[in-house]
């Protein structure tokens, strides 16, 4: 059977890569992390933990180059029938050139959010690609306008596993009302959210989850931090959605984190910081009134938005006190979003599907 070539350079990317590749039984290789590894593919290529913002993406640029160059020689070495590529959108619309020069087709799963900013990217990359399975219902119509074969297939959070409240309770030694603390997978973004977090979860039952993502350094920094304060961290080596149920509410950061608390029923509180440098350009370039993916997915402002100068423990402490005081309502539009998203999908199944056309 034909290889594939896998590219899901970030955790969340990379979780999603991993059950299509579990399940499509051909040898896979490429740019991905563990759980695609543990799931049978090849690490052909690293980069160092992804970073956010301006300043943050400078400082990897080698190690991202590093990266591309060790892509394509191994594209050029095994001659992949097909590539799956997930998310990572600039590394991954920087090769869609190269793949359609050797004649490899590509399947992209979780398109880049173009109705959120740089619309103008969405033509080229359609171009470039031979289908699309798109995770958030709206985006299937925005592709195909665009030209892409594109199918909704239905979002990766909804694929996870979960423990039932009382088993995620017990695994993880909480009670009644406990508080997630979810500071992100970067460093970047887990050094900037964390103290605001745990100030704000001061005198609460809280726990840290902290991604396998992380490096050492980061993640023993934050252990750190959490135990002077007295609150416990929890290693989320199966996945922090597992346990989500466990919890009363979160404190997360933006991203897929968000949604995933909503479809296990923990009402979020949304809280991100970049540099300065890379606030002034989302503010300039962003085209959505929404950054969590529950309101986005909603089409309103369900859940708090704490982003920047906002993202402060006191703005956490009363989003947190409005979300008790309005809990029907704030469970309701858990249940909502997972209407919305659907709850037959099996986003991984429909992707293996796609790049089993070409093998």
């Amino acid at each position: 059977m034909s290889e594939v070539l896998v590219v899901a350079g970030e955790p969340s990317g990379d979780r999603a890569a991993a059950k299509v590749v579990a399940r499509l039984g051909a040898t896979s290789f490429g740019l991905v992390g563990p759980a695609s590894v543990a799931a049978g593919a090849e690490a052909s290529a690293s980069v160092r933990s992804a970073a956010l913002g301006v300043l943050d993406v400078a400082a990897r640029a080698a190690s991202v180059a590093v990266a591309m160059r060790a892509v394509r020689r191994a594209v050029d070495r095994r001659r992949p029938a097909v590539a799956l590529l997930v998310n990572y959108t600039e590394f991954n619309a920087r090769l869609l050139g190269f793949l359609r020069r050797r004649g490899v087709r590509v399947v992209w799963y979780a398109a880049p959010q173009i109705w959120a900013w740089r619309p103008g990217r969405g033509r080229p990359i359609a171009r470039g690609v031979d289908a699309m399975a798109v995770v958030l219902p709206f985006e299937e119509a925005l592709w195909r306008a665009h030209g892409a074969d594109a199918t909704y297939v239905g979002h990766p959070a909804m694929e996870v596993e979960h423990l039932d409240r009382d088993r995620a309770r017990a695994e993880i030694g909480c009670g009644d009302g406990a508080l997630a603390l979810l500071p992100g997978s970067r460093p970047s973004e887990v050094r900037r959210l964390l103290p605001a977090m745990l100030e704000a979860a001061a005198g609460r039952d809280a726990r840290v989850l902290l991604t396998t993502a992380l490096d050492s350094e980061t993640r023993a920094w934050a252990r750190a931090e959490a135990r002077g304060v007295s609150i416990v961290d929890v290693d989320a080596r199966a996945g922090a959605p597992r346990v989500l149920a466990a919890f009363e509410n979160a404190i997360c950061a933006s991203g897929t984190a968000s949604l995933e608390c909503a479809i296990a029923g923990v009402p979020p509180v949304v809280a991100y910081r970049v540099d300065p440098l890379a606030a002034f350009v989302a503010r300039r370039a962003l085209r959505t009134p929404y950054v969590a993916l529950p309101n986005v997915v909603l089409g309103r402002r369900a859940f708090p938005e704490l982003l920047q100068e906002d993202a402060r423990a006191s703005f956490m402490r009363d989003a947190l006190a409005r979300l008790a005081s309005e809990r029907p309502r704030a469970l309701a539009d858990c249940n909502e979003v997972q209407r919305v998203l659907g709850h037959g999908h099996a986003p991984s199944r429909a992707v293996a599907e796609m790049v089993q056309r070409w093998l």
